[in-house]
């Protein structure tokens, strides 16, 4: 489903204990834009009987059945593109804007 790096988990377990969120779930989303590129959001929630859960990294993510679909082999990892400014990336393979990384 979805594979979280040990660098964007050890970046969402320090995010949970900074906002006293230790002990909720990740929930991730993803909705297709117009253009059929695709728009990620993430926070931490309780789950609702219709999620789908799964543990990566000893994360538990939650997702609905919707963005599910969207996140289907999607990894998430923490890396700095920038400088001086690290976040968040989505390596999903059902995002016609996404390039798979090249070895060089």
């Amino acid at each position: 489903m979805i594979k979280i790096t040990p660098a964007a988990a050890s970046q969402i377990k320090l995010s949970a204990q900074q906002g006293s969120s230790e002990g909720m779930c990740l929930r991730i989303a993803a909705t297709r834009n117009s253009d059929e590129t695709v728009h990620y959001g993430m926070g931490f929630d309780v789950s609702k009987e219709e999620d789908i859960s799964v543990t990566s990294e000893d994360i538990e993510v939650i997702i609905s059945p919707v963005s599910a679909e969207i996140l289907k082999n999607t990894t998430l990892d923490f890396v700095e593109i920038e400088s001086g400014k690290p976040q968040f990336i989505f390596m999903n393979p059902n995002d016609p804007e996404y390039t798979p990384p090249t070895e060089e």
